[in-house]
């Protein structure tokens, strides 16, 4: 501010002094004087320096010292150490919750398979039922590979409202628990109810391929259910 306010005032001292009626006289009267008193130039010099501070102030350097630098450098460790200390401290718990929830799964398998172990144990019934169902689909897949449906007819007894297929399917309704076992026993009674209308028919390579789709989805069902090492002839 005060260097423009210099600035004003020496652009406008010519139109003053020109417009004043003792222009000359005071001109070299002004003269005379600055040529006279040769400090006032020292004077003027000084002014304009302060003034020259005054409107455009340098922000003063920082000075750091050692100790400041140490600080800083023991501030910046300590920040680094906490974060890794709370991602450690963060991947642990996380490690920890995953261990629980795996133990937590691992009783909730063991106490399952234990139940169905005691299931198998309690249910020979069950398992009489489901033995007499390999000895027929044994006898019906050897008369079938003979070409010989009148023998397959005569052990699959004609329907699905024969005697050994309600039993059949009493021992999978009790020992089935999952929706996978569930799947494999409705896949098992379509393809015997396949099989019987082929027979019936005389169709051989229908009643083959039928009587494949029984058998496998049967074996899948005792694999399931753990009963496969318990029935004789799988």
């Amino acid at each position: 501010m005060a260097t423009a306010f210099l600035s004003t005032a020496i652009t406008s001292l010519p139109s003053r002094l020109s417009s004043s009626p003792s222009s000359s006289s005071s001109s070299s009267s002004l003269t005379k004087q600055a040529l006279d008193y040769p400090h006032r130039h020292n004077n003027t010099r000084k002014l304009l320096t302060i003034c020259k501070s005054i409107s455009d102030p340098s922000p003063p350097t920082p000075i750091l010292t050692k100790r400041a630098l140490s600080l800083c450098s023991i501030t910046s460790l300590f920040f680094s150490l906490a974060g890794k200390g709370c991602s450690i401290a963060n991947a642990a718990i996380l490690e920890a919750d995953d261990d629980v929830e795996l133990l937590e799964k691992v009783k909730q398998d063991r106490k399952k398979r234990l139940e169905r172990q005691g299931a198998i144990d309690s249910s020979k019934e069950e398992k009489g039922y489901l033995q007499e169902l390999v000895y027929k689909l044994s006898k019906v897949g050897q008369a079938i590979d003979n070409n010989d449906l009148s023998a397959a007819s005569s052990v699959l007894g004609g329907s699905t409202d024969a005697d050994w297929v309600k039993k059949a399917n009493k021992a999978f309704t009790k020992l089935s628990s999952s929706p996978e076992e569930k799947s494999q026993v409705d896949t098992f009674n379509s393809s015997l109810a396949s099989l019987i209308s082929s027979v019936t028919r005389n169709d051989v390579e229908s009643s083959k391929i039928a009587f494949v789709s029984s058998a496998s989805a049967f074996e899948q069902w005792t694999t399931l259910t753990g009963l496969i090492e318990q029935l004789k002839g799988l």
